[in-house]
């Protein structure tokens, strides 16, 4: 499966691009640009993420300010 990398201005989550082996770069408004894998992310996230309204009504999540934190020290960080 080729590697996809998406450009977007926010975090983001959803069950539509699982298992799609998808790179997300992002650039949040202060400037700090971050790339990582969504599968990984996903992977991390899981429980927390299963547990939420958002997961549950829309099957996706977004941070606007910066990544979550249970991810800025993990794999699913590329660059």
């Amino acid at each position: 499966m080729s590697n996809n990398t998406l450009q977007s201005k926010r975090f983001v989550v959803r069950q539509s691009l699982l298992g799609k082996n998808t790179n997300i770069e992002v650039t949040f408004k202060n400037g700090n640009q971050v790339t990582y894998s969504h599968d990984k992310a996903f992977a991390i996230m899981k429980d927390s993420l299963e547990a939420m309204n958002c997961w549950a009504k829309y099957k996706s999540y977004t941070a606007s300010g910066n990544l979550p934190k249970v991810l800025r020290d993990s794999d699913a960080v590329v660059s």
